[in-house]
């Protein structure tokens, strides 16, 4: 009898045990298919465990606009040296020293560097101006950029044109540039690009032309996952595109394929047994620097200035025909107001008790002195 009950509480037990693992199996099984999900659309994982490969970094899957060349980069970054055409505005023309605030970033150091100037680019390709922030300036801007690049602005209208001072700044800078490939690069099947599917894809295969294949430069080729090639335009610019660099920032990256490309020994021509993929690009960001603003610095004048806001607009687009870029920076600079502290009105009336030295100059000791408390003592009637 005690036997056939300790049988049905085992039974009893083995179902609750099987019932309980069928749950676990189903709670693990929806788990899987939801990071299944996740990975293709490249967000985190719940498990890392599955056994699968999975290495993008989960925090650099948004596009991040740094301010300079030398700015640490993550995955997923972009730079446009407008920013830096109005900040080597602002160190060199107005404050003629560097920018210091009281905690100083390694990215205003970088600014300071003026790595990226002028001198960089085609005066066509860029328009700037600085002065004082009124309605005038503002409408001066418009007119320009309509004329020269038949664009509107995108951050004009985000700054405060009243109640400037004469002492305050706007530094503007737009540059554009519109290019064209000679021969239209062919349009290739969809395909993957790391964990995302049915990617557009431009680039070169068996069909597509030889000319098409002369726009291609080898800069040099180490393996399908380390390589840099150079693609050339209608007119003065190259497209450069690389894979497998390791440099943690955008300048590191440029040396180093430099370098690479510089000790290449093998051929740089793109042969028919060669074929390229690249991916549609188009992206368009707005940035505010808040890190920037409200941090006191001051001009080699001794005034004091805050930055009170800057921002940046990057857009850029590429396809089998061409692309263009278009980037507008802006930065409004004003006189940092304290309060004037109230001047106390002083006396200094040598009308009771005093004392008196002469002394010669630049000597260590004065060579009279006097105390005197009753005046009628000293004074001639």
């Amino acid at each position: 009898m005690e036997e056939k009950k300790n049988e049905k509480l085992n039974e009893k037990s083995k179902k609750i045990t099987r019932k309980i693992a069928f749950v676990i199996l189903m709670i693990l099984l929806v788990l899987y298919v939801n990071d299944l999900i996740r990975i293709k659309l490249n967000k985190p994982v719940i498990f890392s465990m599955w056994g699968r490969k999975y290495e993008v970094n989960y925090e650099d899957t948004e596009m991040q606009i740094v301010t300079s060349l030398e700015d640490k980069i993550t995955q997923n970054s972009v730079w446009c040296g407008t920013f830096n055409l109005i900040w080597n505005d602002l160190k060199n023309d107005l404050a003629k020293q560097d920018i210091i605030f009281e905690e100083q970033t390694e990215s205003v150091n970088n600014l300071n560097k003026g790595t990226f100037s002028t001198k960089d680019i085609s005066e066509e390709s860029y328009y700037k101006v600085y002065g004082t922030p009124n309605k005038e300036l503002k409408e001066k801007i418009e007119k320009a950029i309509r004329t020269k690049f038949n664009e509107k602005s995108d951050i004009l209208n985000d700054f405060n044109w009243e109640d400037a001072e004469e002492t305050d700044y706007f530094l503007y800078a737009m540059l554009k540039k519109d290019f064209k490939f000679e021969k239209v690069f062919t349009e290739l099947e969809n395909g993957k690009f790391g964990n995302f599917e049915n990617i557009k894809y431009f680039g070169i295969n068996e069909q597509t032309e030889e000319q098409v294949r002369n726009q291609v430069k080898v800069l040099y080729y180490e393996s399908k996952d380390n390589f840099s090639i150079k693609l050339t335009t209608q007119g003065n610019d190259e497209i450069i595109l690389s894979k497998g660099n390791k440099g943690d920032n955008f300048l590191e990256i440029y040396k180093e394929i430099n370098e690479k490309s510089e000790k290449y020994k093998g051929n740089r021509n793109f042969t028919e047994l060669d074929k390229l993929k690249i991916p549609n690009i188009s992206f368009k960001l707005k940035k505010e620097f808040e890190e920037l603003e409200n941090k006191p610095f001051y001009f080699s004048n001794g005034r004091e200035y805050v930055i009170t806001k800057a921002l940046q607009t990057i857009q850029f687009e590429l396809d089998k025909e061409g692309g263009k870029i278009k980037s507008e920076a802006g930065m409004m600079v004003q006189e940092n107001a304290t309060a004037v502290e109230e001047v106390e009105k002083r006396e200094f009336y040598i009308d009771d008790t005093f004392t008196i030295f002469l002394q010669e100059e630049e000597k260590d000791l004065p060579y009279f002195a006097a105390r005197i408390s009753n005046i009628k003592n000293v004074q001639k009637d």
